[in-house]
């Protein structure tokens, strides 16, 4: 038997030759996850042994992330905002990143009551699930093509405990059941639109990372040939689901702001902005349909 040091020990080693960029993060993030040991545990009984079942499983664990199969993946367990979402192979890992999404959108909807927010290309639904967790006024839908994505959603809902606030349904965009029976109706107005739509140009793809590339679905990556086909399509249609003021709001890669802006000028929506990450770079864009009296001028 080992004990939990040396355990940890051949962990980074087998992630660190595997070139593993966190490796020793991942090696003890994994660890936790199997023992359920904290830092302060480990520090103190770092020379106490293992059982062997869960030595077992975590060398399993640690041989699948060295083959670069996302740590989320393996946990599934990703913290978004503060909160834990389940994800599996089914939905793109929450990033960072898209925390500026969250962050302008909670900006925009702070002293508006019982916002409704439609979340297009939801995938885990951390971005609306987040929101409603944020705002305990607000309620919204979650569409994606994929029933594999909405059922990681729904299990995220309940795991929020925001179920009752939330609707998802399955729809290519805009054209699925629930928007062509309800879209003249005025539950389906929405004071914001939300979307991390697929965005990689499909010739890009290749070049990602392993953990991206091989193991995100396709479909939440593939942007087509310029990466921009999501933005048109959405932004074409939404105008007549936004109520007048309401806002769109779209994460983007690093060197679409100006393509992105330009889409919304050209559709009518005004106050078009781009706003960066922590990192400082193009994360954001959000503007606004024109408010009634501003249609008539």
């Amino acid at each position: 038997m080992k004990t939990f040091e040396s355990l940890f020990r051949e962990g980074c080693l087998i992630l660190e030759t595997a070139g593993i960029e966190e490796a020793r993060l991942d090696a003890w993030l994994l660890l936790e996850y199997v023992t359920g040991k904290n830092r302060a545990w480990y520090f103190a009984h770092s020379d106490e042994l293992v059982q062997e079942e869960e030595a077992g499983q975590y060398k399993e664990l640690c041989r699948k992330r060295s083959c670069h199969i996302p740590l989320q993946h393996l946990t599934q367990n990703a913290c978004f905002m503060g909160y834990d979402f389940y994800v599996d192979e089914n939905v793109l890992v929450p990033r960072q990143d898209t925390e500026t999404l969250v962050e302008e959108a909670l900006k925009l909807l702070k002293d508006q009551q019982e916002p409704y927010i439609l979340d297009m290309c939801t995938g885990s639904g951390c971005i609306l699930l987040s929101i409603l967790k944020e705002l305990p006024d607000a309620g919204g839908v979650g569409a994606d093509l994929s029933e594999a994505a909405l059922k990681v959603a729904e299990k995220n809902a309940e795991r929020l405990q925001v179920q009752d606030r939330v609707f998802f349904t399955h729809s290519d965009l805009f054209s699925g059941e629930y928007f062509t029976q309800n879209s003249s109706k005025k539950q389906t107005e929405y004071d914001m639109l939300i979307s991390n739509p697929p965005y990689i140009a499909t010739e890009e793809i290749q070049k990602l990372m392993e953990e991206v590339r091989l193991h995100d679905p396709y479909i939440a990556l593939d942007g087509k040939e310029d990466g921009l086909y999501f933005y048109r399509s959405i932004t074409a249609q939404c105008s007549r689901y936004l109520k007048p003021g309401g806002w769109l709001l779209y994460e983007i890669g690093y060197d679409q702001g100006t393509s992105v802006s330009d889409i919304m000028k050209k559709a009518g929506f005004v106050h078009v902005n781009v706003k960066k990450d922590l990192a400082g770079l193009d994360r954001v864009v959000l503007g606004q349909k024109k408010k009634r009296e501003e249609q008539n001028v």
